[in-house]
């Protein structure tokens, strides 16, 4: 993961194979807790409560903006669900872990 942590994001245009098979396995292994559903990868952060939800929210946005790469998330009070995939190809590109990677090092302690 700390791999993922220095690199930044770059514009993704279509026509970019997406990652597929065992890339996309290897890729998967370095960001932990984040799972794989469809095209998606997908993780819940639980936060202290809902203040802290929306902190992270706000820093996620920030960070997001910064990189250029905008994920799907949704609150449920104290738990944070972020969804992302590179939409310009329909599926999982080597930007999407590396912003997985950020949002992590971003969660507070639980």
């Amino acid at each position: 993961m700390t791999e993922l942590l220095k690199k930044k994001c770059v514009p993704c245009e279509s026509g970019i194979p997406k990652l597929e098979g065992p890339v996309l396995q290897m890729m998967l292994q370095e960001v932990s807790g984040w799972e794989l559903q469809g095209d998606r990868i997908h993780k819940a952060f639980r936060l202290k409560n809902f203040l802290q939800a929306m902190d992270f929210i706000n820093a996620m946005a920030r960070l997001a903006e910064d990189e250029g790469h905008h994920p799907d998330f949704c609150v449920h009070y104290r738990e944070v669900a972020v969804t992302i995939w590179t939409h310009a190809i329909g599926g999982l590109s080597e930007n999407d872990f590396i912003l997985a990677a950020k949002i992590d090092a971003l969660s507070p302690p639980k």
